[in-house]
C-alpha cells in the first residue's frame, strides 16, 4: 500500500494506480478520468532514446520522488501482445533489424558503461554451472562450446534487448509494433538476440526471407554464432529453472541442439 501511496503522492490524489504485473512489481497503470497511462519506477534513462526511435511507446515524462526514485510514465497502448506465431512477421524481423542498425542506441548505452556480453564470459559462465551440476547433456554442451566458441568480433556488437519473448512485443490498434522492458538491454553479437528468436520462433525454412526482412545475410558464420549463443542460452536458462519439469524441457531442447550441431 505505502508503494501506491507513494506514487499517487508523484502523480496526484485524482490518480488510481494498479499493478501492471510483471517479476519485478515497478510498474503500474495509472488512470484518472481523462487519460491512462504506464508508470515504472527507476526505468533505463535509455527509455528516451527508445522512446525518440519509436520503439517503446512515448515517454510522456520522468519525475523523481522525495525518497530519490525516478518515476516515468509512458502512453498506455491499447492493443495486444504478439502471439509465439506473430514472431515469424515480417515487421518483427524489421524492427529488431532497425534496432540492432541503430547507431544511436549503441552509443547511447556505451555511455552508460555496459560492457560488452561476449562470447567469452557466456563460456566462462556456463562453465562455471557445469561446475555445479553433474548432467552428461550440459557436460556434451559445455564441452560443445569450449570447442566451437566464436571469435568476439568489435565489428559485430550492437544493442541487444535479451529477453525477446513474445510477451514483451505489443501492437496497438493501428498496427504499431512495439518492444518493452528494456531493463536487461546488452551490448553483444547480434547473434545473441537472433538465436532467442529464429530458433524459439521461426522454422528454418522461412528463416532467409526473415532475414531479408532483417537487413543482413544469413551467412554461415552468423549461422553458426547463433547455434552457438542458442546453445548457451540453454544452459543457462536450465541453470536458472526451479522446477524438475521446466529443467527436463530445457534439457530436452539443449539434447536437440547439440544433435542438430553434428549434423
Amino acid at each position: 500500500m505505502t508503494m501506491y501511496s507513494d506514487i499517487i503522492g508523484a502523480l496526484g490524489e485524482e490518480w488510481t494506480v494498479a499493478s501492471a504485473g510483471g517479476i519485478t512489481g515497478e510498474a503500474y497503470v495509472a488512470t484518472t478520468r481523462q487519460q491512462k497511462i504506464f508508470v515504472k519506477r527507476n526505468s533505463s534513462p535509455f527509455l528516451a532514446i527508445l522512446s525518440a526511435e519509436g520503439i517503446v511507446p512515448k515517454l510522456l515524462w520522468t519525475k523523481r520522488m522525495y525518497n530519490g526514485d525516478v518515476l516515468s510514465a509512458q502512453q498506455f497502448i491499447e492493443g495486444r501482445e504478439l502471439s509465439p506465431a506473430d514472431m515469424q512477421r515480417s515487421d518483427v524481423a524489421a524492427q529488431l533489424g532497425k534496432i540492432h542498425h541503430s547507431k544511436e542506441l549503441l552509443f547511447m548505452l556505451q555511455q552508460l558503461n555496459h560492457t560488452p556480453v561476449t562470447s567469452s564470459l557466456l563460456l566462462r559462465q556456463c562453465v562455471a554451472y557445469g561446475q555445479d551440476e553433474s548432467n552428461r547433456i550440459i557436460d556434451e554442451a559445455i564441452q560443445w562450446l569450449t570447442r566451437h566458441q566464436p571469435a568476439d568480433d568489435d565489428r559485430e556488437l550492437v544493442v541487444c534487448h535479451s529477453d525477446l519473448n513474445h510477451n514483451n512485443w505489443l501492437e496497438d490498434e493501428s498496427g504499431q509494433l512495439y518492444l518493452t522492458d528494456w531493463d536487461d538491454a546488452i551490448i553483444a553479437d547480434r547473434a545473441f538476440d537472433l538465436a532467442m528468436v529464429l530458433y524459439s520462433y521461426v522454422d528454418e525454412a522461412g528463416w532467409e526471407d526473415w532475414f531479408r526482412q532483417y537487413g543482413v545475410d544469413l551467412t554461415q558464420s552468423l549461422h553458426e554464432r547463433m547455434h552457438w549463443y542458442a546453445v548457451a542460452q540453454t544452459v543457462l536458462t536450465i541453470y536458472g529453472e526451479q522446477s524438475d519439469l521446466e529443467r527436463l524441457e530445457g534439457l530436452t531442447v539443449l539434447k536437440e541442439l547439440l544433435e542438430e550441431a553434428d549434423e
